[in-house]
């Protein structure tokens, strides 16, 4: 059955485009504003940029002081996050709030306070959340490793949305701070999504009227260089204060909106997604039982040529047993290569899992609205989402299968504990 999300769209003079579902089973409303920017718009002498930016957007803006307490006082409720491509805040009051979540919306859209105060305790936020999520946590700095492995040291995918290293937030300075907002955070550059009680001629009127008369700003154009995958498989093995060892194998897949790119998810969830899951079922309780306690596949969804990812937790740090680990994770991955290896039914079964997913996600207002978003990111048509995978075939499975784990070079890490 087709999914008949109610989907309005509405764009404003400067640019700022307007997606909006109509949702009378709740008394709230979520708003979501997505901007275009990310990780993959910084240098590579000043990284984590976009993921502090996050944060400053919470530091004040021209009129409001206090995000966090005006909405909190209208019952509402925000977060956000950063990923390499985009960067997405929202929003969740009582639906006759609209007005308030919309107003500090557009207020820091229009002008951050920019102050010396705010970027250094802003700072030394971030900072604090380098050391305690990469630094002093047990496979922390997994990522940078597997991404300087994967990619070149000139593109931006080649270090994660927190940075290279604290230093780089250390120095930035509020100079860096304006020419980030003027160059990247527009109304041309953003997405408005707003899902709930609220219809979406007053939407629209309510966005026209705080959002309308913020002036159009010419954004940063941007131009990445070549991914620099590996030529030839590389790995990179790594002793640390970790429980277990750990194996991560990173292959380069297609970019976001190819049809390789959900070929490739799709074949991720037949490995690891459900009680039917190939990983668990014909490793960790079948041929590894007792040497892989745990096994995943999953893709780093990017816009640009992107990493599906195999990993392999193991009970034993011998050479051999680490070397056969790798061996069975293969097998099972390159398997899917073989033709008339996967059947209809498993197929079938796969997607059925994914529309189930896909179909209980949108039933809240606030994932909704950022499921919105993000297809409208895409120029994608969310009620088409779910039919457009099915019309993926076991053919295109295989083949993607085939290209992946038999002709693509793979970059891999393996993380050890440190002998004692």
């Amino acid at each position: 059955m087709a999914l008949d999300i109610p989907v309005g769209r509405h764009t404003l003079a400067n640019g700022l485009r307007i997606v909006h579902s109509f949702d009378p089973t709740t008394a709230m409303v979520a708003v979501d504003v997505l901007y275009d920017v990310g990780s993959r718009d910084e240098k590579r002498t000043l990284t984590g940029m976009a993921h502090l930016f996050e944060h400053l957007m919470f530091g004040g803006s021209a009129n409001v002081p206090s995000f966090d307490s005006e909405l909190e006082d209208a019952g509402g409720k925000n977060n956000a996050w950063t990923s390499s491509d985009f960067t997405n805040f929202y929003d969740t009051v009582p639906a006759q709030n609209l007005d308030t979540a919309l107003y500090l919306e557009s207020d820091r859209m229009l002008a951050l306070d920019f102050s010396e105060r705010t970027l250094a305790v802003q700072k030394g936020v971030v900072v604090e959340e380098f050391k305690q999520t990469c630094l002093d946590r047990p496979y922390g700095d997994l990522f940078h490793r597997l991404r300087a492995l994967a990619y070149g040291s000139d593109h931006p995918y080649s270090w994660p949305t927190i940075g290279l290293k604290p230093e780089h937030i250390g120095k930035v300075t509020l100079d860096d701070v304006k020419e980030w907002f003027y160059s990247h955070y527009a109304p041309g550059n953003a997405i408005l999504s707003i899902v709930g009680n609220v219809d979406f001629d007053t939407a629209c009127r309510r966005a026209e009227a705080w959002f309308g008369d913020i002036p159009a700003r010419t954004t940063a154009a941007r131009a990445l260089p070549a991914p620099g995958f590996p030529t030839s498989d590389v790995v990179a093995t790594v002793e640390g204060d970790v429980p277990f060892p750990l194996i991560v194998k990173a292959f380069p897949m297609d970019p976001y909106g190819t049809k390789g790119y959900f070929a490739a998810d799709t074949l991720t969830d037949i490995l690891s997604v459900g009680r039917s899951a190939r990983l668990r079922n014909r490793l960790v309780n079948g041929t590894a039982a007792g040497l892989i306690t745990d096994s995943d596949a999953s893709v780093i969804g990017s816009e640009e040529p992107g990493l599906l990812l195999l990993t392999a937790r193991l009970s034993s740090n011998s050479d051999a047993d680490i070397a056969r680990a790798g061996e069975l994770l293969m097998e099972q991955a390159r398997a899917l290569a073989v033709p008339g290896e996967l059947g209809a039914s498993e197929l079938e079964r796969t997607l059925n899992n994914f529309e189930a997913t896909f179909r209980f996600s949108n039933t809240g207002y606030l994932a909704r609205a950022t499921n919105l978003a993000t297809a409208e990111y895409h120029g994608e048509d969310i009620n088409r989402t779910v039919s457009d995978r099915r019309r993926l075939t076991t053919e295109d499975i295989r083949l993607t299968a085939d290209h992946i784990f038999n002709d693509t070079p793979s970059a891999t890490v393996i993380y050890r504990p440190a002998a004692k």
